[in-house]
This record gives C-alpha cells, sequence and structure tokens, in this order.
C-alpha cells in the first residue's frame, strides 16, 4: 500500500492551494457602459441620430487662416508641450513599475589600502575585491504585475489627456479666432458710427448756425458724438486684448499694436456654420471623447492597484545571490578559483504590520469608489454638454435670423429719420435713437453670430471628434 501523506503535509498542501487560488484571482471587468444613471437611446435635441457623429470639424469651416493658426497653436503651444511631456512621464513611470519583476543584480568594484605598524616595523598591504549582489522576487501571485498594470492603464490615460489637450486647444484658438474677427467687426461698426453721428453733428451744427434749431439740440449730439468716440475707442481695445490671447495661445509673444497679428486678421468675416450637424448616438459618446476614455481607464488602475494591495497578504518568493573574488593584484581579481558566491531562497509572509497592509488595502477600496464616481460625473457632463449644445444651436439660429431681420429694419428706419428731420417732422432725440438702434442692433447680430460658431466648436468639442 502507498504510504498516506502525513497530516502537516496535507495541511501546507491545502494552504498553498488556497493561496495559489486567490493570488491568481483577476479584478472583475469593467464595462465602459455600465453607468449609474439611466442614458437615452437618442438624443433629444438632435435628429440625426441615425448617422455617425461628425469628425474632422475644422474643414467644415473652410478657412485657410484658421487651419494654419490651428496647425501653428499645436505644434507651438507649451501647454500642449506640457501634456505631452506628462504623457512621457507616465510611460517611464510605467517601466520602472515593472521594473521589479526582473532580476536586480549589481556589482560594487573597491580597491583598499592598509597600512600596519607591529614590533616597529610598518607594512602596507592593498587588495581589490569585486562583489556582486543579486536579488529577484519571483512575483508567483502577479502583486507586482497588478502594480505594472496600474501604471501601465494610468499612462494610456495620460495619452488620452494630452489627446483631450490637442481637442481643447484646437476649440480655443478657433473661437479667440472668431472672437478676434468680431471684435474687428464690432470696431468697424464703431467707427461708422462714429462718422455717422459726426455728420449729424455738422448738419445739426448747419442748423443751429442758420437759427433753424435750438442749442440743445447741438449739446445732445456732441454728447452722441462723444459717446460713440468711447465706444469706438472701447471696441479697439477689445481686439487688441482678445489679439494677444491669441498669440499666446500660439507659443507667440504677445506684441503691441498689429505685429505678429497680420496672419489672423487678413480678412474680418465671421462664416456661417454648417447647416446640419450629426451627433450619433448617447453610447458612442463613451467610446469617442477622451476625457470620458481617460476617466474609465483610472478606475481600471484603481483595480489594479487594489488587486495589488490584497495580492501583499500572501507570502513573497524571493532568491538572493552575492559573491565575488578578492586579490592583491587587479590581474588575478577574474580568477574563477578566487571566486566565492552563495545562493539562498526565501519565503516572506507577513504576520504582523500594525494594519499598514490593511490599511493600504482599504485605501485603494475607497480610490476605486472616488475613480468610479469620478467616471460617472465625467460622463454624465459628457451627455450634458452635447445636449445643451445641440439645444443651444436651435435657439441661437432663431436669435441670428430675428437680429438679422433687426439690422435691416433698423438701417431703413434711420435713413428715414434723418429725411424726417431734415424735414422738421421728428425731434433730435428720436433722430439720435434711431442711429443708437442702428448701432446696438449691429452689434448684437455680430454678437450672436460669433456666439452660434462658438456653440458649434463647443458641440464638435463635446462630441470628441477629431480636429
Amino acid at each position: 500500500m502507498p504510504a498516506k501523506p502525513c497530516r502537516p503535509m496535507l495541511w501546507i498542501l491545502s494552504a498553498l492551494s488556497a493561496l495559489w487560488a486567490v493570488g491568481c484571482e483577476s479584478p472583475a471587468p469593467r464595462d465602459p457602459h455600465a453607468l449609474a444613471f439611466q442614458t437615452p437611446p437618442r438624443w433629444s435635441s438632435n435628429g440625426h441620430f441615425a448617422e455617425a457623429a461628425a469628425t474632422g470639424w475644422l474643414a467644415a469651416f473652410n478657412d485657410e487662416h484658421l487651419t494654419g493658426l490651428v496647425s501653428s497653436g499645436l505644434a507651438d503651444n507649451f501647454d500642449l508641450k506640457s501634456a505631452a511631456a506628462r504623457v512621457d512621464a507616465a510611460r517611464e513611470q510605467a517601466v520602472i513599475a515593472g521594473s521589479g519583476r526582473w532580476p536586480q543584480l549589481s556589482l560594487t568594484p573597491v580597491y583598499q589600502r592598509a597600512k600596519s605598524n607591529v614590533g616597529g616595523e610598518s607594512s602596507e598591504s592593498g587588495a581589490f575585491t569585486a562583489l556582486f549582489n543579486l536579488s529577484w522576487e519571483l512575483d508567483v501571485w502577479g502583486r507586482i504585475k497588478a502594480g505594472q498594470q496600474a501604471a501601465e492603464t494610468e499612462a494610456e490615460a495620460t495619452g488620452d489627456d494630452y489627446r483631450a489637450a490637442q481637442l481643447s486647444l484646437a476649440a480655443r484658438i478657433a473661437q479667440a479666432y472668431f472672437e478676434f474677427t468680431e471684435a474687428q467687426l464690432q470696431a468697424t461698426v464703431a467707427a461708422q458710427s462714429v462718422k455717422d453721428r459726426g455728420t449729424i453733428v455738422d448738419l445739426v451744427r448747419g442748423r443751429f448756425n442758420r437759427g433753424l434749431t435750438r442749442g440743445l439740440d447741438l449739446r445732445l449730439v456732441l454728447t452722441d458724438l462723444a459717446n460713440a468716440q468711447a465706444q469706438l475707442a472701447q471696441a479697439r481695445n477689445d481686439a487688441q486684448l482678445i489679439g494677444k490671447r491669441l498669440q499666446t495661445l500660439l507659443g507667440r509673444y504677445p506684441g503691441n499694436g498689429q505685429e505678429g497679428a497680420t496672419e489672423f486678421d487678413a480678412t474680418f468675416h465671421l462664416p456661417q456654420p454648417p447647416e446640419t450637424l450629426s451627433a450619433g448616438l448617447p453610447a458612442e459618446l463613451l467610446e469617442r471623447r477622451p476625457d470620458v476614455i481617460a476617466a474609465f481607464k483610472r478606475l481600471r488602475a484603481a483595480d489594479s492597484r487594489l488587486e495589488s494591495a490584497e495580492k501583499a497578504l500572501l507570502p513573497r518568493v524571493t532568491l538572493t545571490g552575492a559573491g565575488g573574488s578578492s586579490s592583491a593584484a587587479l590581474t588575478e581579481i577574474i580568477d574563477p578559483r578566487a571566486a566565492a558566491w552563495n545562493l539562498a531562497a526565501g519565503l516572506a509572509q507577513p504576520l504582523f504590520t500594525g494594519d499598514r497592509l490593511q490599511g493600504e488595502i482599504r485605501f485603494n477600496q475607497a480610490k476605486v469608489q472616488e475613480a468610479f464616481n469620478q467616471y460617472q460625473s465625467v460622463a454624465l457632463n459628457a451627455f450634458r454638454e452635447v445636449e445643451q449644445a445641440l439645444a443651444a444651436e436651435a435657439w441661437l439660429r432663431t436669435q441670428e435670423q430675428a437680429l438679422r431681420e433687426a439690422v435691416e429694419q433698423t438701417e431703413a428706419s434711420r435713413k428715414l429719420a434723418v429725411y424726417s428731420y431734415r424735414q422738421g417732422l421728428i425731434e433730435i432725440l428720436t433722430l439720435l435713437d434711431s442711429y443708437r438702434s442702428t448701432l446696438n442692433a449691429q452689434s448684437a447680430h455680430l454678437a450672436v453670430q460669433r456666439q452660434l460658431l462658438n456653440n458649434r466648436i463647443n458641440l464638435y468639442l463635446a462630441l470628441g471628434g477629431g480636429v
């Protein structure tokens, strides 16, 4: 009969089997679509739900100056370069995290010189020593691998952060470009208003000199002219502020006047955004937006860190070695007969750590919950941005059409008011109101045109498509 294994050996085998089973467990896979809130099958503010979401939004504006500025900014912006450096640093951090899976070998060459004095006679001696040390933790349970996986996933998330930064920078450059264009157009409108007010001043002064109007009318038109000149100065100041902000986004020194601005002020024209835009399906957003993807990967990285912390409770299997040789002559130090070495294998099982390991497990469990809720928040905010931009576009288009009609009406009323004042049919205040109404309508129309363009860019950015 074969000998029965002793009971202690059965206990040891059972314990090792249990440890192996526990050590090989991996965290449950995550589903990016497993959200804590319900998402609709289609966008509530968009009818083009059956089509794929739009990509390559920059070309849709058909503006060569804008395309050139975005390309320049993506190459020269310092914040984006910092984001690229963070990606490199995260990748190297993953290399560092995985280095513990490999043997660690070090060599220490030493030369020692000694002098002794015995019986009145002194002697000196020297020796060359070459020592090496080897240490290797066998990652039996995958603790180090889990930490490496966490670092690699974090590096991937940092790469997604970089893509998000690229999209954000391109959007900010485009929006600043349209803001600068609007500011220049606002300054043009204000300058024309000053010119028109000057014409009114000449008209009223002539009538005053002929005794056809009161001095109060002349004071009123002079006051109105001064206000128009102040508005022109404000418009030009707004333009230079936006121009300097745009130059900074491009990684250039914000020069004075028009220096450095010739590349983006060649033409002052606000284009109309494309008429239709497909936003795709809401479920697709979770796999398109870089910030959402990065948040999900950080959740997975937190899972891996928790796995590594839990496996720290298991025994660690290590191999250690040391050796070297010593000789008075440097040429003899490489003689194998002079070498001595030792190799040892060990098993280290944590027994009492002052609750440190359990604290690290609880800490990482809390970090997993933090990452989970952060992912939910980022995803929910992404849905809000898309729905908000889709709804805003419809209202902004309605507002733009109404203001376009208002501009046409105020221009017609202004011409009629000038004629009526010349005929003495209306007071000066009515004439001045007509000019102010024209200026306000033109200014508001330009502002809503720019808001419509900015909202379209916000929508492209919210959808997460490429530049």
